[in-house]
């Protein structure tokens, strides 16, 4: 069961239209470690997990969702009076020509996303490892994004980004040690 909350989990703010760095920003929106990617992983894993950690994974699979509402409204935000000789300067010309200014998943090189973006192996522990790596790969690229941006809004709300993923990825630790620590103990029936 899911609950919607009319509110972004962090607000989103934006100094000034900057297309540019919207289709930077479009690589954690349909990329292969954006957000839609993250919480298509946790959720299609969390049926294969064991029950002491499945919370863990719907929890973070809803929080990557309410990213994925972050990083469109940034984009939507830095693009909507952008003009269409702006879109097409920024690189977006394509994007501009099939979609207009709507969202569409796709990387920061206009690659439309894909379902082998998700990782699912079956095994708990190597899902796990799979979903820390995911997380620090988010983290890297939310580190690049603030790099190549001089909006400080903007950049308020991709540190918070940032910060989230690396507590997503000290989580997904902790179920990893968990699950250890289960596969040591002796079993009676």
């Amino acid at each position: 069961m899911f609950y919607y909350e009319k509110k972004l989990q962090y607000p989103v703010r934006v100094s000034t239209c900057n297309p540019m760095l919207a289709k930077f920003l479009i690589e954690q929106y349909g990329g292969a470690d954006g957000e839609l990617a993250a919480a298509l992983r946790y959720m299609n894993q969390r049926y294969t997990i064991p029950d002491k950690v499945i919370g863990l994974l719907n929890d973070i699979a809803m929080e990557e969702f309410s990213h994925l509402e972050m990083i469109a409204t940034m984009v939507y935000k830095l693009t909507k009076d952008a003009t269409p000789e702006m879109m097409k300067a920024a690189g977006l010309g394509d994007h501009y020509a099939d979609h207009d200014k709507a969202l569409y998943y796709h990387n920061a090189a206009g690659v439309p996303w894909t379902a082998t973006y998700i990782q699912a192996k079956g095994d708990p522990i190597a899902d796990l490892y799979e979903d820390i790596a995911a997380e620090e790969k988010a983290r890297a690229t939310y580190q690049w994004l603030i790099d190549m941006s001089d909006d400080p809004d903007i950049n308020d709300s991709l540190r918070f980004l940032r910060e989230r993923e690396v507590v997503h990825s000290l989580r997904f630790r902790e179920a990893v040690e968990i699950l250890k620590e289960d596969q040591g103990k002796k079993k009676f029936y």
